[in-house]
Order: structure tokens, then sequence, then C-alpha cells
């Protein structure tokens, strides 16, 4: 993947540069040794790295202002990063770039049960977020697979979702207000937690802009109270496309589950190697979750098992208590770092209707054939959001160039069926040159117009999102 080549007056200016960063922040926020810097080279998309100039860890949002505006003054390109999880290298630096962490910007900064917000800094993790409120009954929807680890900045740069995001939407759904810092340093509130603010809806274009017209801080997030109750059926097919088929017949049938989770043979073995979930022997897995009131959940279990007998699955099983229902999602939630423990692989996020399962799922077998490469497919079936696996060996010569090419053709399979090449991950550097397959000219100039607004000099997330000549003829004119 190839990264433009660092500023040569950046690099040559790099000790007046990190100088002037540890005269505005904490002597233990900036960081330039080498081998500590090398900590930051990489994201989750690990096979693409490369050290940036130094790191900084402001601890709020004056401090991150600060940063921003010398890097603005002295023409040094900033690369935010909330926890480094991104699977589309959303936060690789440039060697000329200083990574800004806010990974020390963790708190709670408010709650309000009756209005029923919470209003925390950027850098804390997704999962505490529900940690926060759960004793009073209340929780946070997204849940991305790296809900652990990853923080709510980079939910709100790359519009995360997870596997309950069919019911509950993504993040933009339940994003009410950030503070952002724009590259000159200003500080500017979008959005708040009691209604729609009139005029342009800029937090809607801040969400999902990954890192590309500011920094946000601070956001202000829906909490929801807890559903009474929920219980996950697991079934099981003798193929690819009879689960898929069985996905796309509850949607027509106008039932909404909380989520519909997809995982094929590689990741069902992989799983239940891992996590000993109890999965049975069969080509495909569909993990299906309704919550409610007991009446609630018996009857809309009632239609979806009638629906995926139809299909004659290989097993169908509903959980029988939580600690069953814990193990089945438990198998889900480790599939990422299970299917890592047989082999390298690129993780692969592109959407489609759900209709198109079937015949995606098809594709991607004779395309895995084609190019002599394996594919793990787990995804959030019910919304049509698929994230296959394709795995490779990175220590051999020319494999990862192989599962490149493999991945482009997967994306292009599901813009030419009607869907987009991002669900949740975003496009970072993985999918930045396929950008054209779904948008034309007069469609990518619009959107940069729109960076040019935020950031006229194109100094924030360098050659990201956007095809890498594009960005480098407006960074440089």
């Amino acid at each position: 993947m190839d990264m433009p080549p660092p500023s040569s007056a950046v690099l040559s200016r790099r000790p007046a540069i990190v100088a002037g960063l540890r005269a505005l922040l904490p002597a233990d926020a900036v960081i330039d040794d080498p081998a500590e810097t090398r900590a930051y080279e990489c994201d989750a998309l690990a096979a693409y790295r490369c050290p940036p100039l130094a790191a900084v860890l402001p601890r709020n949002t004056a401090e991150v202002a600060a940063v921003l505006r010398f890097c603005h003054q002295n023409g040094v390109p900033v690369v935010p990063r909330g926890a480094g999880t991104s699977l589309a290298g959303g936060s690789l630096p440039t060697a000329d770039s200083v990574i800004l962490g806010l990974a020390r910007m963790n708190a709670v900064l408010e709650t309000d049960y009756d209005n029923r917000f919470i209003r925390v800094e950027a850098g804390r993790t997704n999962l505490s977020v529900t940690g926060a409120v759960e004793a009073e009954g209340f929780f946070y929807a997204p849940d991305p697979s790296s809900q652990l680890a990853c923080a709510i900045a980079g939910n709100v740069a790359m519009n995360s979702g997870g596997a309950h995001c069919l019911k509950y939407g993504v993040t933009t759904n339940n994003l009410l207000g950030v503070t952002l810092v724009t590259m000159v340093g200003e500080v500017v509130t979008l959005g708040g937690p009691w209604a729609e603010t009139a005029g342009l809806d800029l937090l809607g274009v801040v969400c999902g802009s990954e890192g590309q017209l500011g920094v946000v801080t601070e956001a202000t997030l829906r909490i929801l109270p807890k559903p009474e109750g929920a219980r996950p059926v697991l079934v099981g097919y003798a193929s690819n496309e009879v689960a898929g088929a069985c996905v796309s017949d509850i949607i027509k049938a106008g039932i909404l589950p909380v989520a519909i989770e997809f995982m094929d043979r590689p990741c069902i073995r992989a799983c239940e190697a891992f996590a000993h979930a109890g999965y049975p022997d069969c080509e495909a897995l569909l993990i299906i979750e309704v919550e409610g009131s007991p009446a609630e959940i018996d009857e809309q279990l009632a239609r979806i098992t009638e629906i995926a007998r139809r299909h004659n699955p290989v097993e169908l099983r509903e959980a029988r208590d939580e600690d069953e229902a814990r193990r089945i999602w438990l198998g889900r939630k480790s599939a990422f770092g299970a299917m890592g423990q047989i082999n390298d692989y690129m993780c692969l996020d592109g959407t489609i209707p759900v209709s198109a399962l079937p015949h995606v799922l098809r594709r991607i077998g004779e395309m895995s054939a084609e190019y002599g490469l394996e594919v793990g497919n787990v995804f959030h079936a019910g919304d049509g959001n698929m994230h296959p696996l394709i795995l490779y060996n990175a220590n051999q010569p020319g494999q990862l160039e192989k599962c490149e090419a493999f991945g482009a053709d997967i994306l292009r399979l599901c813009v030419e069926v009607g869907g987009c090449l991002t669900g949740e991950h975003g496009v970072g550097i993985e999918k930045r040159d396929l950008m054209d397959v779904q948008y034309a000219p007069a469609d990518l100039e619009a959107q940069m117009r729109v960076k040019d607004v935020f950031d006229p000099k194109w100094l924030l997330n360098p050659a990201k999102v956007f095809p890498l000549q594009a960005s480098a003829a407006r960074r440089a004119g």
C-alpha cells in the first residue's frame, strides 16, 4: 500500500518541532525516542507500518488545541489516534507526522439518567461507557467486537456499529454531540443532549469523517434502559447460501431481532476451539437474539424458528440460561482473535443488501478458489455488513499482494450488488483507492471540498479516505 513521501522540510526541523511540542505539554506527554514511537507505527491493520516523527498524549481539550495550533503553524501533519484498533489503517502514521493519542482523556464528565445521556472524554473505551451506567439500569448500544479496547474517538471517526446495531443503529444513531478541535486549534461544540440544532447538520458530517475534519475530544452519547431480558437462538445450516436465504426471509417478514450474526465453517471451527461455545458441526451458523419481556421473547423466537425450520437447519437451539447465552456470544465476540491463531488475515468490511447475501456468499467462495486463499466469513447479517477474513501467509512473498487484490474484488462485488465499500471500519488506507468504484468524480470532489473548509492545508490524517493522487494534489496546491 503506497504512502506519500515524507516532507523533507518537516523532517529537517524535527528537533525544533519536538522542542516546540515539549514547551506546550507536560514532560511525559511527548514521545520522540525511536524505540518508543514504534508502539505507534501501526494500528490493527498491522500489515502496514511506519513510525511517526513523534507522539503526543494530551490530557484535556486545551492541550489538544495547543498541539493542533502549533502543528498547523509549522506545517506538520497530525494523525489522531483513539485506541489504535482500526482495521482499515485509519490511524497509520506517516514518517513526518505527529500521532495525537487520546488514551489519557478517558473521564466521565456528566451523566443524566432522566434525559438519558452521558458525556465522556473521547479516549474512554466503548465498553466502559456501559460500565459507567449499568448500575443504574442503562447501557450504551453500539458494541463493536473490539469494544473492550476501542475508544469512543475512533467509534465516532469510523461510525462504528457492532452486533446489536440491527435494532439500535450505529454510532451516528447514538451520538448527540461532540467537542471538536479543528486543525487551527479552534474548539467547536456541535450538537448537544437537548434537541436537534438549527442549520447545517455538522455533527452528521463529523461522525464517520475518519479524522479528516478535526479531533473529537468529548462526546455526548445516548444511553438506553436495559431491556427486561434477551435470549439468543443458534441455528446451523448445511451451506452459506441457505443461511443467507434464512436471514433474508427473517428481515422480509418484518421481524427486527436485536442481532443476527453469521459465521461460516472456518470461523465456527476457530471459535469453537478458542471459546468452547458448543457450536454445531455445520457449514454456516446464525446467532439470532431478541429481547423484551418473556412473552415478547417467546413470540419473536416462535416466528423466527418457524422461518428457520423452512430452510432445514442442521441444528436449532435456544439458549436455556444466561450462561449458555454468554458462551454463544463469547464465541462470536472472539472470532477475530480466534482466526488470528490460524493464520495472518485481512479483515474486510463491505455492506450489501440483505437480499444479495446468498449470491455474494457464493461468489466469495468461487473467488476464494480462484485466488487460492481461504476465507472465513463472520458478519452482521441482519444489516448486510460483511466481514470476510482472507487468510494468507505474511512471510511468503506475494501473498499480501494477492490478498489485497482478492479483497478489492470482494469490495467491488459489494458495490456491484447495490452495497457500499464500508459499513463500520471506515475507508482509511485500505479502501481509499477504491473510492472511485463507489463515487463519481463529482461526488469525490464535493467530499474533498468539505475537507478544504475544515483543513485547508490537508494536514489532518494524511493519505486516508481519498485516492492518494487526489489528496497529494490537494495538499500540494
